[in-house]
Parts: structure tokens; C-alpha cells; sequence
């Protein structure tokens, strides 16, 4: 036995422990041919000139199907009966008349867009004509019509301002359309202030005679003076002398400006 041999358990010279052996790697995980034949095809890899011929191989293909069909459609009408030609010629002839219904149709919406159009014509000079009588009676333009004159005579001074408005109340009450006042127009908000013999009329001092100009229908604007208890009879108490003219023919012609209002604005759109 050999003693210069050093057991593999004894500790060499030096202290130094002995340096294990390295393990082994582990065996390569193999790969199958189906899971190489996927992993080249997919996810696909294409270049910007594959993937060009392949749209223009579509369309080829797409227009080559539309042209094989369009041949069919027609060697099957010439192949077709004499019934099913008379069936497709009928049915073009039921298309035809749908196609002339609806040309109808829209002639007919033509023409009621034109009378539409007259109607707007029509309704414009309606709406032009409200405003004339709008502005009759907010005393803007002159007015023209039959009517009545009423003239008062004041003598002794004694007819007071609410006696002349009692005679527009009365005036109005019976339809009067257009009223003016010694040359003063008398509108919704007309007031009468001062004092017997002594009249304003919005402001506007106005005297004796007082000839009021009226139109309306004389039937009815005569008769609601001289009711009993009336107008006529309360200035003839105060020795007024009162005279009712009717004309068919009656010019109010003072006029009003027009007035912006300050806070009121329209409400429509």
C-alpha cells in the first residue's frame, strides 16, 4: 500500500478544501416539427411589396367573379323560356311605372312648394296690412275712412278734461278706429289733465271749440253720444253746445312717433 497517496477524504496541504466538480446542464428541451412549421408561419411576416400584390391579387380575383357572373346572368336569359322572358319584361315594366309614379310625386311636391310660395306671398302682404293697422292705431301713419266729426263749444269754460275723455270712452266703446283731437292723435296711453276751460291733452294745451275727428261706423258712433245720460247731455248741462257731423270720408291725419321701448323687447325668435 502506498502511504504517499492522500486519501481522498484528507485535507491537502495548505488547508484548501478540494473544489466540487460542476453540475452537468440539463438536456436540451427538444422541439417537435409541428411547433418549428408554427413558429414560421405565424406571426406572418410580410413586406410592403407582398402585402401590395396580394391587394392587387384581390381585386384581380373580385373583378374576374363579377365578370363570370354578369356572363352567367346573360347566358341564362338566353337559355330562358319564352314565360320567364315575358315574367322579366313585366316586371320591368312594373319597375318603369314606379319609377314614373315617383316622378309624379315629386311633381306634385314641386307644385306645393310653388302655391307654398304664393301662400308666403300672401302671407307677407297680410303681415304688411296688420302692420298698417297696427300703426292706425298706435297712431304712427294716417288713417282714412268714414267716420263722424264732434265739435264742442265751450262758451262759459265750464267743460272739464274728464268730460272730453268721457267722450273718447264713449267713442271707442262704439268702435272708433282712429281718433284726433284738436290736431293731437289719441292713442291707448292719451290722457287728459288741467282744468275747466283750461285742457291738456298729453301734455299739450288745446281750447275751445274741441273738434274731435273720428273713424268708425257713423251708425254706431252717433247714437252712443246721444244716449240718454250720455255725453251730449252732460255738456249741455254745462252750456256746451255739441254738434255730431257724419262724413263717409274722415282724414286723421296727426300723427304719433314711434316709440322704442326701454326695458320691453320681443319675444319671438
Amino acid at each position: 500500500m502506498n502511504h504517499d497517496e492522500n486519501p481522498r477524504n484528507e485535507q491537502p496541504e495548505g488547508g484548501a478544501s478540494p473544489v466540487p466538480d460542476a453540475p452537468a446542464p440539463p438536456p436540451a428541451a427538444e422541439v417537435s416539427g409541428r411547433q418549428r412549421l408554427k413558429a414560421g408561419l405565424w406571426p406572418p411576416r410580410l413586406s410592403r411589396a407582398q402585402l401590395i400584390v396580394a391587394v392587387l391579387l384581390f381585386g384581380l380575383g373580385l373583378g374576374l367573379a363579377i365578370q363570370v357572373r354578369s356572363t352567367s346572368d346573360d347566358n341564362a336569359l338566353r337559355g330562358a323560356r319564352q314565360e320567364d322572358l315575358v315574367r322579366i319584361l313585366d316586371e320591368v315594366d312594373d319597375r318603369t311605372q314606379r319609377l314614373e309614379d315617383e316622378k309624379q310625386r315629386l311633381d306634385d311636391q314641386r307644385t306645393e312648394l310653388e302655391n307654398s310660395s304664393d301662400q308666403a306671398e300672401e302671407a307677407r302682404k297680410q303681415t304688411l296690412e296688420k302692420e298698417r293697422q297696427l300703426g292706425i292705431l298706435a297712431g304712427t301713419v294716417a288713417a282714412q275712412g268714414p267716420g263722424i266729426t264732434l265739435t264742442i263749444t265751450d262758451p262759459s269754460g265750464a267743460v272739464a278734461p274728464d268730460m272730453l275723455l268721457d267722450a273718447i270712452q264713449e267713442l271707442r266703446a262704439a268702435g272708433a278706429e282712429a281718433i284726433q283731437v284738436n290736431g293731437v292723435r289719441v292713442v291707448a296711453n292719451t290722457y287728459f289733465s288741467g282744468d275747466a276751460g283750461s285742457v291738456e291733452v298729453d301734455g299739450k294745451k288745446i281750447e275751445a271749440p274741441y273738434e274731435f275727428t273720428v273713424i268708425g261706423k257713423p251708425q254706431d258712433l252717433e247714437p252712443a253720444l246721444n244716449i240718454p245720460g250720455g255725453v251730449v247731455q252732460t255738456l249741455e248741462k254745462e252750456q256746451a253746445t255739441v254738434l255730431v257731423e257724419r262724413s263717409d270720408d274722415i282724414v286723421v291725419d296727426a300723427l304719433r312717433p314711434a316709440q322704442r321701448p326701454d326695458y320691453a323687447r320681443s319675444s319671438s325668435p
